[in-house]
């Protein structure tokens, strides 16, 4: 009969165990190596480029993004100078046509009053000559009947008119 291994004996394999693992081992690593191992290191170097593609995609994205909100900021800029300009420009014309506005209505204004001063001159001419023929009718029957005679010469009559209406603007003056 055989002893069985006992102790530590049963932990340790047999030399030939050890020889045939150790080729199975190296034909399934070679295998391995031979087959599977460049798929995988395809596979993650494909990977890897998605990656770095993806970041450097991102990047560039970054980079358009700053140059558009670059445009826009300049955009923007000119965009409030221009308002700032044409709200001025209109502030300016504004003024302007009330200028011209207050122009022409002062001007209509002293037409109009040049135009009150004249008939109004008008009117004190036409007073004047229609006073000056009843004054001097007046005048005549006045001197008719303090003398108690007709006054017949036209320029008696002419020259006493002048003196009464002569007198009335000397007494009007003061």
């Amino acid at each position: 009969m055989t002893m069985a291994a006992e102790g530590v004996d049963l932990f340790i394999p047999k030399v030939y165990d050890i020889v045939w693992s150790l080729i199975i081992l190296l034909i399934v690593a070679a295998f391995f190596y031979k087959f599977f191992l460049p798929k995988f290191q395809s596979i993650f170097d494909e990977r890897a480029a998605k990656i770095e593609g993806g970041i450097a995609k991102a990047e560039q994205a970054q980079k358009d993004a700053d140059e558009a909100k670059k445009k826009y900021q300049a955009q923007l800029s000119t965009a409030r100078v221009e308002a700032s300009k044409i709200r001025d420009d209109a502030r300016a014309e504004a003024s302007h046509i009330i200028a011209d506005a207050r122009s022409r209505a002062e001007t209509e204004a002293a037409q109009i009053t040049a135009n009150a001063q004249r008939s109004l001159e008008s009117q004190q001419q036409k007073a004047m000559v229609s006073l000056k023929g009843e004054v001097g009718t007046l005048a005549t029957s006045l001197a008719e009947k303090i003398l108690g005679s007709e006054l017949k010469d036209s320029a008696v009559q002419s020259d006493m008119i002048d003196q009464m209406i002569s007198d009335m603007e000397q007494g009007e003056n003061k």
